[in-house]
């Protein structure tokens, strides 16, 4: 599975405490490298979010944004409008075989080879 940012950023809330659940229960989740930077590069974040993120980030595994996902994402761009990190969000699930995790569906759905889960919608136990 590959974790999209907002999934990450759902899971140091005390509210979504499922979300964390659902990651710790599918550990190792994969990462592409963009989320990192969607995550940790949120002028706003405070130190404890931040401690939080960084030690996420050292227990999984983080996916490169490689010359192939370069390409990938630019022919999803060239389909439909999407953001940026989405696009190389969905070139690394495409090309790493993953299914991609999100809360955020509707941006995903209408790529037919695309695996999409969202968390919110499963029953954690």
């Amino acid at each position: 599975m590959l974790s999209d940012s907002n999934i990450i950023i759902y899971s140091a809330k005390p509210q979504y405490a499922h979300i964390k659940k659902f990651i710790l229960d599918h550990h190792p989740i994969s990462v592409s490298a963009i989320s990192y930077i969607e995550v940790l590069g949120y002028h706003s974040l405070n130190a404890q979010a931040q401690q939080y993120f960084e030690i996420f980030f050292q227990n999984v595994i983080m996916l490169p944004v490689s010359e192939e996902v370069i390409k990938k994402a630019s022919v999803l761009k060239q389909q439909k409008k999407m953001s940026l990190g989405d696009a190389i969000i969905a070139a690394t699930a495409l090309l790493h075989g993953l299914t991609l995790v999100t809360h955020n569906v509707k941006d995903f759905e209408w790529i037919n080879s695309l695996s999409v889960l969202d968390p919110f919608e499963q029953q954690v136990m």
